[in-house]
């Protein structure tokens, strides 16, 4: 992929991002302050990007007129999401429109097979894998392992869905069954004895440019990324280097062009094993917008552009970064007045909040905590927050009015 064409007539390039969500949303803001309008395809009006972009195209992106309407005149077209169909991007491309990253690298974060394969051929770690066509090939597959095994949809899965652990063949065999006769292509892997989850985020530009912010750990319940620190407590410069030229490495052999978060295990024996892929601004790097010189959606936009990549120095030891998540009930006090209270107690947090409706484990914002205190004093303070911004509940019973 060369370097992207600017039009001479136009003052400003246009940036079209697929999909109208959180991350398109957070990438706007970045726009704006580079004197840009991100150009969003959203599904509806009321998506977190078509409330605040005055550049909207209504469409869905598995409709490739659609898809051509927000690409016309665009500097470059890039994604919120990985789910528009490969062969709808390659008829851009052939069309003459730029895509970042492009179709032939955006397929390893679309198809989990894929990815495995391209993965396993360039030596980078990766757990035991095989396709299935059959229930019994799971069977054999785990009877092999002899230990537990995941049952992963080879497209669509994330946030945990589309993610089936299983710790007996008997059990592998059923769940592929149920998977196959509902016509859903899966694949197997062997379940990674793992310390702790960890990401690695970098940035590439068509020039060749590469830019790793820190290494860091995610914590997930049900699936779903619930904390970040950063950088990764207690991770060796050994370890940590690794990880980053690792994740720098799939980006140049992939061709990735903008944001790269390469998702990872770190074992219990302290070796590195890739889970994911994902070829956008990422939850994982959420904390950069507060605790880095460059924000991932500023870079991403550098990237996809061809400008240089910006600075990734942390501005601080740690940030914490808390995903707020709708509660089992949505509070009687209103948004407005929870934030209120939080920053009476915590004028230090960050809140970005996507203008999403409440709804049970729906990823609603997210709160930034930065410092130089011990990483545990900032987690227990992100959490607090996110915890009372989702209950209107302190965790420790704190009483403004008292």
């Amino acid at each position: 992929m060369g370097a992207v064409s600017r039009t001479p007539s136009r003052a400003h390039p246009v940036v079209a991002m697929i999909g109208g969500g959180q991350l398109a949303r957070m990438t706007h803001q970045a726009a704006i302050a580079l004197g840009q309008t991100l150009r969003v395809l959203a599904t509806g009006p009321d998506e977190p990007a078509a409330q605040v972009s005055p550049d909207i195209v209504l469409g869905h992106h598995t409709d490739l007129d659609a898809l051509r309407r927000a690409a016309d005149g665009a500097t470059v077209v890039t994604f919120d999401h990985e789910h528009v169909p490969t062969e709808h991007l390659e008829k851009l491309v052939a069309d003459g429109i730029t895509v970042a990253p492009p179709p032939e690298a955006l397929v390893h974060a679309q198809d989990k097979l894929v990815m495995r394969r391209r993965l396993a051929a360039l030596g980078a770690p990766v757990p035991r894998f095989t396709d299935l066509a059959s229930a019994d090939d799971a069977a054999a597959f785990a009877e092999q392992i002899g230990g537990p095994v995941v049952i992963k949809t080879v497209r669509g899965g994330y946030d945990g869905r589309g993610v089936v652990m299983v710790s007996s063949a008997d059990e592998a065999r059923d769940v592929v069954a149920r998977y196959l006769a509902d016509g859903v292509a899966v694949m197997i892997e062997e379940r990674v004895a793992m310390r702790r989850e960890l990401a690695a985020l970098v940035a590439r530009s068509p020039f060749g440019q590469g830019a790793a912010w820190p290494v860091v750990e995610t914590v997930q319940r049900d699936g779903i990324c619930v904390t970040v620190l950063a950088p990764a407590p207690d991770l060796s410069d050994e370890t940590a280097s690794a990880a980053s030229q690792l994740a720098l490495r799939l980006a140049a052999e992939l061709g990735v062009v903008g944001v790269l978060a390469v998702e990872l295990f770190e074992t219990v024996d302290g070796e590195l094993v890739v889970n994911e892929l994902a070829m956008r601004p990422h939850n994982s790097g959420h904390w950069t917008m507060d605790g880095a010189r460059t924000s991932q959606f500023e870079q991403h936009l550098r990237a996809v552009l061809d400008y240089p990549l910006g600075d990734t120095t942390p501005l601080a030891r740690f940030t914490v970064m808390g995903n707020v998540l709708g509660a089992p009930q949505t509070p009687a006090m209103s948004m407005d007045e929870r934030i209120h209270h939080l920053f009476a107690r915590m004028p230090e947090a960050k809140v970005h909040l996507y203008g999403k409706e409440e709804r049970p484990g729906r990823k609603i914002g997210h709160v930034n905590i930065v410092g130089d205190d011990d990483v545990k004093v900032l987690r227990e303070r992100a959490e607090r927050a996110t915890h009372w911004l989702s209950h209107a509940q302190w965790t420790d019973g704190w009483d403004s009015h008292a």
